[in-house]
Formats: C-alpha cells, sequence, structure tokens
C-alpha cells in the first residue's frame, strides 16, 4: 500500500522562484530513491479560519504563502530506506541548497491512506 509523507511550509511571497527552483532540486532526489510522485502546491485559495487554519499552524506572516506538498512512496518499507539516503543527498544540504523558508515552522508527518478514490489511468 502507498505511503505519503505530508507538509505544510510559509514560504515568503517574493521567494517563489527561489522555492520553485529549490524543490526542483530536493525533490528530484525523491524520486531517484524511490518516491512515485511529489507535488508542491503553492497557496491560492488558503482562507483564514475561526479557529484554526494553515497560516497559524505555520505561524505565515502577511508576505508569506502557505505551501502544501506532499511526496507519495509504493509503501512506507521504500520511504524508510530512501529517507536515510534523501537526508544524505547534497541536493537537500543547506549548505549546497539553501532551504527559502523557515524550516523550523515546517509541519510535516507521515500517512498511511484509509481511502483511495480514482487515480491515472
Amino acid at each position: 500500500m502507498a505511503y505519503i509523507d505530508g507538509f505544510v511550509i510559509a514560504v515568503p511571497t517574493a521567494d517563489k522562484a527561489k522555492f520553485i527552483e529549490h524543490a526542483k532540486k530536493a525533490d528530484s532526489a525523491f524520486i531517484e530513491h524511490g518516491a512515485t510522485r511529489v507535488l508542491e502546491c503553492w497557496g491560492d485559495d488558503v482562507k483564514a479560519g475561526k479557529q484554526t487554519d494553515f497560516q497559524r499552524a505555520v505561524q505565515a506572516k502577511d508576505d508569506e504563502t502557505v505551501v502544501f506538498s506532499w511526496i507519495e512512496w509504493p509503501d512506507k518499507a521504500t520511504r524508510d530506506v530512501a529517507m536515510e539516503k534523501v537526508m544524505k543527498d547534497p541536493r537537500l544540504d543547506p549548505k549546497t541548497n539553501p532551504m527559502p523558508f523557515d524550516g523550523m515552522r515546517m509541519i510535516f508527518g507521515g500517512f498511511t491512506p484509509v481511502v483511495e478514490l480514482g487515480g491515472e489511468g
């Protein structure tokens, strides 16, 4: 069964092009190490909530845009092996590919799908 890593971050809106460049480099490492798909989604219709919302979850500032991303893996075992390799890959090293966002405000986690409808094909 597939396995999903999900992420929410706040990126300075002015740094959208830097973010895309950073993501393309980093995401290629995930694909090379076994991910089947990576999506980086720039916030477009992310409304403020009354009790909680994406902006508050990552402490987004007025000049930042919320980004919602996920990595699809064939299974958790593939993900676990790949993550050890990916974390050592220079494309994810902040010295060679600095994050254009505050990584301390990133929220992330691994998820097992329980319902899947549709799909490619």
